[in-house]
């Protein structure tokens, strides 16, 4: 039975592997769109967009992937399409999806690990965790050290020069996660949103819902010729793109504020049929009653 188990593993690994792919969305910008799904044994949780920033003197990596083997193929990749070196891996946020192939990028000289101020402290109140399950649901053996927390804190703004390149990091208020970062790209017009964006995966509420509207609102006055979600296709038609995700969060406040003036409980605010949402979103079923949850949690205090 081990013998299959191990079998099997190779056989799904080499499969994730033989899938991996990277494209260039724009001038010195490279994606890797991960599939719309569920972390499992199968994906080993390899399922966010991540890629990186080529300049002239630097690369940088924006998320690491889902485990480390993940984050090798993604730095073997980077190897073969450029020579310049890699300075940096910024995580977007705490998701262990795009945090656990950083381990990948440790052995390489004077690497820096960039991450919102919140960060580090949310890997530590947040690892334990992830690695006590990483086994049993995604078939990846996940240790301490594989934990890797950011060496340079953004707490507002950052600029990183790549050289003829300059990247401007954005540190958020609890919006996705209480340690949400954004990488614009002036040279291309570029801004990578990663999870404060989702195109077709259901939004996952994991900080505060009028955090992140407010978040929106801020950025959809903004003009950009590309966005990159955390889940989904690239996106050239913003402020466009966004508008789903907006009406759904919107529509989750509206719906749970009028349960909680009716005197209602969280059980009778899970019991709620928004089945309207169900034929815009994969994965509605898994992350909707969470989404509830959350907002209910939120908006039961607020003034």
């Amino acid at each position: 039975m081990r013998y299959l188990f191990l079998l099997l593993f190779v056989i799904t690994s080499n499969a994730a592997i033989a899938a991996f792919s990277i494209k260039q969305v724009a001038q010195g910008i490279y994606v890797h769109q991960g599939p719309i799904e569920l972390p499992d044994v199968r994906n080993h949780d390899a399922i966010a967009n991540i890629g990186f920033i080529v300049g002239k003197k630097c690369v940088a990596v924006i998320d690491s992937g889902g485990n480390p083997a993940q984050g090798r193929l993604l730095k073997s990749t980077i190897q073969k399409i450029t020579a310049t070196p890699i300075c940096y891996v910024i995580n977007t946020h705490v998701h262990p999806d795009h945090i656990f192939g950083n381990s990948a990028f440790q052995d390489i000289a004077n690497i820096k690990f960039i991450g919102h101020e919140k960060l580090s402290r949310a890997m530590a109140a947040r690892g334990a965790f992830y690695i006590a399950r990483s086994m049993e649901q995604i078939a990846v053996n996940l240790t301490e050290k594989d934990i890797i927390p950011p060496s340079i804190l953004v707490k507002d703004f950052l600029k990183l020069d790549l050289g003829g390149r300059v990247l401007e990091l954005k540190a958020y208020p609890t919006a996705h996660t209480d340690n949400d970062l954004t990488v614009f790209d002036k040279k291309t017009n570029t801004l990578w949103m990663s999870d404060l964006l989702f195109v077709g995966h259901l939004p996952v509420l994991d900080g505060s819902l009028k955090g992140w509207l407010n978040v929106i609102a801020e950025l959809e006055k903004q003009s950009f010729d590309v966005v990159i979600p955390g889940h989904g296709p690239i996106d050239r038609d913003w402020p466009k793109s966004v508008q789903a995700e907006k009406h759904y969060l919107q529509k989750l406040a509206t719906n749970v504020r009028a349960k909680i003036k009716q005197g209602k409980y969280l059980e009778d605010v899970l019991q709620d049929d928004d089945s309207i949402f169900k034929a815009q979103w994969q994965l509605f079923n898994e992350f909707h009653k969470k989404n509830l949850s959350s907002a209910f949690a939120e908006l039961e205090w607020e003034d």
